[in-house]
């Protein structure tokens, strides 16, 4: 039994929530809704933009989003021309919905896959896409990147083009442990590419780590954090190394909770030490840095998704195209996006009940430092928190997870810890049998 079970008997690694529900919650829309329709009525004042480009120069080990390696370079360009012709019938949804001219898009994100696997005027064109919804280029924009595709003159489109943010996966600065991860890279690129974004410029630099990975130290792990320091990043993310079917570890798992909960705790009281300031579980910050001044909010705001692995969000329902991991499926699910001719409905996707749109703010809310503010819960949702919630709060207090006050209902540094386990402990009953009976394409 692991250090962390023993207490509780829950492992703290259940699976990382970045949002809820998860894809393989999603399911064929029949009929399928017009966008015009999905749309309607819904607050349009702060959008999230969100661009996929499912595109990688290789396969991390540990990698499960949706990309396929490589493309032909007719790939890119036809999936540039899908972009554009959805981004079409998404303006006219909005139009539709309330005036596109109305619709404000308070922050933008460029993600994938590797969006830098474009080339420069690959990305040119991009932008232009994105420059299609009123607000690009006035609010932040953050773009993730890799060693290898951090050339400079990408980089200088994207600084041209307004990027406020650059994130680059380096995961180790040791070449066994990048082999070991599936990630063969060496540090000397790493290296040059974090040279290259500085001298470029960008208002924010974030450097994703991962620990957890095997023949990993605590000696090896603040090795790579203190080279990582070295640039001052102003933002830093530490990821536990999950092994998940379908990806290039998937056959190598073993069970590792107490070195991953030991090199967290190291990592983020080291980080704490060196000024930093703890937003979640994953996510580190300088004081003062890296907020980028947005108004959206993640619990309460729609997002606009183009591409075939991105999720649009509103009040009502959440939708995307289908999901998949591996790399035949991947590969078909992206020649079919490429060669459809009309975006103008939603294919797959969730239907939030109030009881999700619940659960998902508590979700987003809790995760987070700051914590779930009760005020703005009870105006949203005409309760408290623990009265929708009384089973799961009531045990997450009885494992010391919980912080709560009259304002705020907070989680603990051990609450933050076991994020991987709360997250999951919230999910619905419908959500949880969905995602089980999952069977992708």
């Amino acid at each position: 039994m692991t250090a962390s079970s023993t207490a509780t008997g829950v492992s703290p690694y259940q699976g990382y929530v970045y949002a809820y529900p998860h894809k393989t919650a999603y399911r064929p829309l029949d009929p399928a809704p017009s966008l015009w329709d999905v749309w309607a009525g819904e607050p349009l004042d702060a959008l999230f933009l969100y661009l996929h480009i499912p595109f990688c120069e290789m396969r991390c080990g540990f990698c499960n989003l949706f990309t396929r390696t490589g493309a032909p370079e007719e790939l890119t360009g036809a999936y540039l021309d899908a972009l554009d012709r959805q981004a079409t019938a998404v303006l006219d949804a909005l139009d539709g919905a309330g005036g596109a001219a109305g619709a404000s898009f308070a922050t933008t994100a460029f993600g994938g896959g590797t969006p830098t696997y474009l080339t420069a005027p690959e990305l040119e064109r991009l932008c232009d896409i994105a420059g299609r919804f009123p607000g690009f280029g006035s609010g932040p924009l953050g773009v993730e990147t890799s060693p290898a595709t951090a050339t400079t003159d990408r980089l200088t489109v994207l600084a041209e083009r307004g990027t406020t943010r650059i994130s680059i996966g380096v995961q180790s600065f040791l070449d066994d442990e990048a082999r070991a991860a599936v990630r063969p890279q060496k540090r000397a690129e790493v290296e040059a590419a974090l040279d290259r974004i500085r001298a470029v410029g960008f208002p924010t630099l974030n450097i994703d780590l991962i620990y957890g990975i095997d023949g990993q130290t605590p000696a090896t792990w603040l090795h790579s954090l203190d080279s990582a320091l070295a640039w001052r990043p102003e933002e830093l993310y530490l990821y536990p190394l999950y092994v998940r079917p379908l990806t290039g570890l998937g056959r190598r798992a073993h069970d590792w909770d107490d070195q991953r909960l030991t090199l967290y705790r190291l990592g983020r009281d080291h980080l704490l030490a060196q000024g930093y300031e703890q937003v979640s579980m994953r996510m580190f910050r300088l004081p003062g840095a890296s907020a980028n001044g947005t108004e959206y909010c993640c619990q309460t705001d729609g997002m606009v998704g183009l591409g075939c692995g991105a999720r649009s969000y509103t009040t009502r329902l959440h939708y995307s195209f289908e999901y998949a991991v591996g790399a035949s499926q991947v590969r078909s699910i992206i020649d079919d996006y490429v060669r459809e001719p009309d975006f103008g409905t939603a294919r797959v996707g969730f239907t939030m009940t109030e009881d999700e749109r619940r659960r998902r703010h508590v979700l987003q809310s809790l995760l987070q430092a700051d914590g779930l503010d009760l005020a703005s819960y009870r105006a949203r949702f005409g309760g408290d928190p623990s009265a929708h919630f009384p089973d799961e709060l009531r045990t997450f207090g009885e494992r010391g997870w919980l912080e709560p006050s009259h304002e705020t209902l907070r989680l603990t540094p051990e609450g933050l810890a076991h994020s991987d386990a709360i997250g999951p402990a919230l999910f619905s009953g419908s959500v949880q049998s969905l995602m089980g009976t999952y069977e992708a394409r």
